[in-house]
């Protein structure tokens, strides 16, 4: 994660949709095969939802959440206790060989500075017939309805904000290419999404990104590139107007691997 900007940093907005991610909504693919007793690298815990549950399948064995910065690791402490807490840069962990039977990262790759890299790491640092899982959204391939205009210019924003990051906005549909790149030959690839349609789930999800837009690092970073306040007020509006509406529906695309080194 290092060399580049983390585009949706800490706001309470942020941590409101992370915290949302659970193992059984954001890694179902990887849940059948673990087993008690395995040790896992959770690699950009975040909020520590997801290591939680991870946690709590594979216990007694033991969990060790990675965070970028000493800041990102203390959201991590907050949301889960019981696991072990690493700061390091996926571009080069800082642990030997063959350590973890499971390495897992979510939302991570389409971050940071290189993908393949992280990838090589993470299968460095996996003991032979362990498992690497990784999943990450495609954000050109969500698809919402009613087309409301402030939501393509919202996407539009986010693409240009990410790529100005360092990111990969995209990186659902690479994520196959890069375990290839990475020395991968035994990978699984699979993709799942997440729907927003009925009233109690839009004004969450829509409330959430009206509140994002117009405060976290994203919005920050926006404004420094020349957006105004004026025109991130609209987007967060045409956020709330979705949310609103009874039609309103949304799908987000997520690709996911399950490698093995």
């Amino acid at each position: 994660m290092a060399n580049n900007v983390y585009t949706h940093g800490h706001h309470e907005s942020v941590l409101r949709s992370h915290r949302w991610r659970t193992a059984e909504n954001s890694a179902a693919y990887l849940l059948p095969v673990l087993r008690p007793g395995m040790s896992v690298l959770d690699v950009g815990a975040g909020p520590g939802t997801i290591t939680a549950d991870l946690a709590a399948v594979v216990a007694p064995g033991e969990v060790t959440a990675l965070e970028a910065t000493a800041e990102a690791l203390e959201v991590t402490k907050a949301g889960v206790q019981g696991v072990a807490y690493v700061v390091g840069d996926v571009h080069a962990l800082d642990f030997p060989d063959d350590t973890f039977d499971v390495v897992h990262a979510h939302q991570v790759l389409q971050h940071v500075a290189n993908p393949v890299q992280a990838l090589r790491e993470m299968r460095r640092v996996c003991r032979p017939g362990g498992y690497v899982a990784a999943r990450d959204s495609d954000y050109a391939a969500f698809t919402w309805f009613p087309r409301l205009p402030e939501l393509d210019e919202w996407m539009a924003l986010y693409q240009r904000m990410a790529r100005a990051n360092g990111g990969e906005p995209d990186a659902g549909r690479r994520m196959l290419s890069w375990a290839r790149a990475a020395g991968f030959t035994d990978v699984t690839s699979t993709s799942s999404t997440w729907c927003f349609a009925d009233e109690e789930d839009r004004a969450w999800w829509g409330g959430m990104w009206a509140d994002r837009v117009r405060a976290s690092a994203m919005a920050t970073q926006a404004l420094a590139s020349g957006v105004t306040q004026q025109d991130l007020q609209r987007l967060s509006d045409g956020w709330r107007a979705w949310a609103d509406s009874p039609d309103g529906w949304l799908s987000i695309l997520h690709g996911e691997i399950l490698a093995r080194p």
